[in-house]
């Protein structure tokens, strides 16, 4: 297994297009769910994905992720089309995702968590064995890039707190040489100071050159962390704004039909 880089800031990051996805559609049975959304992302920002619950966001991001693959449409990244047959074939191109859930398992220590099917070996003599001060040492390295208040790498999940918790599954995605991060309502269980530090991990995996898809509620949080908007209506992406051209306003509006695009 290869080991993990550090995070390191980017020269110019947000300078191309990382991701489009053009055209896609997705129905289960009778269901449309996507009707031909296109977004596109770019490296090194936060692009939210926003709009009312059965807009479209969950189905799109699943498509993305692998979990679904489209009826018809195209995904491009880093300028080459791709077809995602499972989420692990996603996460080989370098999509990682952040689900609400966290997938965490609260009996292993943080650093079990962050090689968890991905173990790092050596070899001793005429056997390998697991590399724990490799492992230890790469995800603490990761940590103290990414996160404030980090917890030790030899901490079992079950004594973290949600920020924590929140911050090691990002750390973790972002451990896997990945290009884009997405996140499902990463601070929906937490407090006002657990939400601003893991908005701060968050601040920080962007300006490392990381693309972060962000789907939200929280108008306030979009407009404190996004680059560009995306707003989803009836399973299409019926607008694209970017952030400092934009107001909570103007996206209820577009979210509701109230405003065209």
């Amino acid at each position: 297994m290869t080991t993990s880089p550090s995070l390191s800031p980017v020269s110019n990051p947000g300078a191309d297009v990382l991701l489009t996805a053009e055209n896609i559609t997705k129905s289960f049975g009778g269901i449309h769910a996507l009707k031909s959304a296109s977004i596109t992302m770019r490296r090194g920002e936060i692009t939210a994905l926003i709009g009312d619950n059965g807009a479209g966001k969950s189905t799109l991001v699943r498509c993305l992720s692998g979990i679904h693959k489209p009826d018809s449409g195209t995904i491009t990244l880093d300028g080459e089309q791709v077809v995602f047959e499972t989420p692990h074939h996603a996460s080989q191109s370098g999509i990682e995702t952040v689900h609400q859930n966290l997938a965490l398992v609260e009996e292993l220590a943080v650093w079990q968590n962050f090689f968890l099917g991905r173990e790092l070996t050596r070899r001793l003599g005429l056997i390998r064995t697991l590399d724990r001060k490799a492992m230890k040492a790469h995800a603490a390295e990761l940590l103290q890039d990414l996160a404030v208040n980090a917890p030790s790498v030899t901490s079992k999940v079950r004594r973290l707190s949600g920020g924590q918790r929140q911050a090691v599954a990002i750390a973790r995605a972002a451990g896997r040489n990945s290009k884009i991060v997405i996140m499902d309502e990463p601070t929906a269980a937490l407090g006002v100071q657990e939400t601003a530090r893991v908005e701060h991990v968050i601040n920080t995996l962007r300006d490392s050159g990381v693309a972060v898809l962000l789907i939200s509620h929280n108008f306030d949080q979009v407009m404190r962390l996004a680059d560009h908007i995306w707003v989803m209506r009836a399973g299409v992406a019926v607008a694209g704004r970017r952030a400092s051209a934009t107001s909570g306003d103007e996206l209820v509006a577009l979210i509701t039909g109230a405003r065209a695009a």
